[in-house]
């Protein structure tokens, strides 16, 4: 019998089934600059943005409950590049372009001395109230808070596709590791981040565990192994 039904119908009582899309690949550099993201791309940057408004948000709480001036200064300054880096990230996710400027090197103000050895200390435990909240505490959270952010920034920025906001999120790096860096030196200084080493026998076992490689490496030739696969 015949077919009476006009090409491209549907069959009454049958599903509708939608015709396959054929895949559409597009160079980078035929995309306009603020459309020039991948989808992966847009959901990490969601997740920077709104993380720098996390540490924002909090280092805003953690002023309440400050009472080393030390400590303030740091935080203060730390708010302040953070800001203008989440400033500089959302002109450049938004435009795909340049920001105003570029990101800045964040200049801590911490010597590089490092005390060695602990002392004892009170066992740690929870706060029972804000009341016990001190700068111990809110400088080990300022500490997470940037380590993390520095983390995240990382992974992120090796699978950017747009150039500009990679390059952001790149040149980032360094200095919330920086920011990070100066934290633990302010609390290893006040004895909230006591460093222990190993006994010197051990360490020397340890630190000369590798010596550097030398000679010439025997690479094997590519597709070497496919005459022994079976």
């Amino acid at each position: 019998m015949q077919n009476r039904f006009n090409p491209g119908t549907q069959p009454q009582g049958m599903p509708y089934q939608m015709p396959p899309q054929q895949p559409q690949n597009t160079q980078s550099q035929n995309i306009p600059p603020q459309m020039n993201h991948g989808g992966h791309e847009i959901f990490d940057l969601h997740e920077i943005i709104a993380g720098m408004i996390n540490v924002l948000d909090q280092y805003m709480m953690f002023r309440l409950f400050i009472k080393d001036p030390e400590l303030l200064d740091i935080l203060d300054r730390q708010y302040r590049f953070i800001l203008d880096q989440y400033n500089i990230t959302c002109e450049c996710f938004t435009t795909g372009k340049d920001p105003s400027h570029p990101t800045q090197s964040y200049k801590m103000t911490q010597t590089h001395d490092v005390v060695y050895g602990i002392k004892p200390t009170q066992p740690k435990k929870p706060n029972q109230s804000i009341m016990e909240i001190q700068d111990k505490g809110i400088s080990a959270h300022m500490l997470g808070l940037i380590k993390s952010t520095a983390s995240l920034l990382t992974m992120t920025s090796v699978e950017v596709t747009n150039p500009v906001v990679r390059r952001v999120l790149a040149d980032s790096v360094p200095n919330f590791i920086e920011m990070a860096y100066e934290i633990f030196l302010y609390q290893n200084k006040h004895q909230y981040y006591q460093v222990p080493q190993l006994a010197p026998n051990d360490m020397n076992q340890m630190t000369n565990s590798y010596v550097p490689f030398t000679g010439q490496p025997q690479m094997p030739n590519p597709g070497q192994m496919n005459g022994y696969q079976r």
